[in-house]
């Protein structure tokens, strides 16, 4: 069976376990029922004009038995987190007809026939939306399923979880595991391993794969609130490692490479020509970073005099000529207020650089500097490693780290 956790980094869901119950359904309420609480900005989810925030929605599938629910389990355990929510297709059987009822051992449970996968893409397209859904619960001891070679924790959970004694399961196993669960899964769960971002060998055992998992939705849950207003602005969590995470961002192209030993090496080639440009002087600093990446890359210069908030000119430039062909990694590690790199971004543009060709690269920003580029600048992509709370009188990033090119170079008093 497969299964369906969702993670919303706006709205919250409540925990969700399906387990054998009298009770025909249970209920998922509405993010927006749950979101009083969190702190709103200009477009949250909480404003009666904008949409819900899009579900971060994970697919697990496997054989039946296989430990997807296990999976599951010790993944939510991890997080500590009431914002993920797990959907069991398990719940979504159909209810069986008076003639199907009566030719139960003889009903192929394993079919996706078996199941309401309306029901489910219904349930699943109102999480997504942001609205109050019914999960229906099946009644295992009603409508009984069986075991298969996986039988030692299939046996334990069809007894444990849904009331079963050991001998009808395993008469049930004899005799249909071969007739319905082997063929179905060859059939419709095997094929479709191919299509998997992610997969898992040895289920709950695999304590790596499973923590690799759990960051990684962490890092999707823990995005700045800002990240949800700019699709693109990027933070990377816990890393100053912008230069390579901007580099993820270019378009690249498969390449085979023969080895001095004749070997045949298979990896990537950037499909357009690159260059970085520094915005002067603090831009120097990041220029290293990006030569240990990008070998003989060509880097540009632009120094760019600002005096306070609003005053700014143009000093000095000196950029590849063939930039407007290029796509440009542009170096600064503190975005203030923004205004600086506004115009080194305009210059690029007049320059003949397309606007999604530009990747700015910065160690901390600040949410002011985030608004005033992505407002004027809708498709250039941000990579930055921290947004910080604000600038003070001064247009410094609070906390920050003050004057970051006097600190680099050892100006600073």
């Amino acid at each position: 069976m497969d299964f369906v956790m969702e993670a919303s980094s706006k709205a919250h869901f409540s925990g969700l376990r399906l387990e054998t119950s009298a009770l025909n359904s249970l209920q998922i309420p509405s993010p927006s029922s749950q979101s009083s609480s969190l702190p709103s900005d200009s477009h949250s989810a909480n404003d009666s004009n904008s949409s819900p925030r899009q579900p971060f929605v994970i697919g697990v599938s496997g054989g039946t038995a296989s430990g997807k629910t296990t999976v599951c389990d010790m993944i939510i355990q991890q997080l500590h987190d009431h914002r993920v929510v797990l959907v069991n297709q398990d719940s979504f059987y159909r209810g069986l007809t008076a003639e199907e009822a009566k030719r139960v051992h003889e009903y192929n449970f394993d079919h996706p026939d078996a199941f309401d996968t309306e029901q489910l893409l219904e349930c699943i397209g109102k999480l997504k939306c942001g609205q109050s859904v019914q999960v229906p619960i099946y009644d295992f001891k009603k409508h009984r399923r069986y075991a298969d070679v996986r039988l030692a924790r299939r046996i334990r959970r069809d007894t444990l979880q849904r009331g079963r004694d050991v001998n009808s399961v395993l008469e049930q196993a004899r005799l249909l595991y071969a007739k319905f669960v082997k063929p179905a899964f060859d059939d419709f769960v095997l094929p479709s391993k191919k299509y998997a971002d992610v997969i898992i060998p040895r289920g709950g055992d695999n304590h790596v794969a499973i923590d690799l998992i759990v960051q990684h939705i962490r890092t999707k849950l823990g995005l700045h609130d800002l990240c949800k207003i700019y699709p693109n602005v990027n933070v990377i969590q816990s890393t100053f490692q912008v230069v390579e995470h901007g580099l993820g961002h270019l378009p690249f192209t498969e390449k085979q490479v023969v080895t001095p030993t004749g070997s045949v090496y298979t990896g990537v080639d950037f499909c357009k020509k690159l260059c970085g440009v520094s915005i002067v002087r603090s831009g120097e600093s990041m220029e290293n970073a990006l030569r240990a990446c990008c070998k003989g890359i060509k880097i540009g210069k632009i120094l760019i005099h600002r005096d306070g908030d609003n005053g700014k000119q143009l000093i000095y430039e000196k950029l590849p000529k063939d930039i407007s062909e290029r796509h440009v990694l542009l170096l600064d590690p503190v975005l203030a207020t923004g205004n600086s790199a506004n115009q080194a971004i305009e210059l690029l543009i007049q320059k003949g650089v397309p606007e999604s060709h530009i990747i700015f690269l910065n160690l901390i920003s600040a949410p002011e500097g985030i608004h005033c580029v992505c407002k004027r600048f809708p498709y250039l992509k941000i990579v930055t490693s921290e947004i910080d709370v604000a600038l003070n009188e001064e247009f410094r990033v609070i906390p920050g780290m003050g004057e970051f090119g006097d600190r680099y170079f050892g100006t600073d008093d």
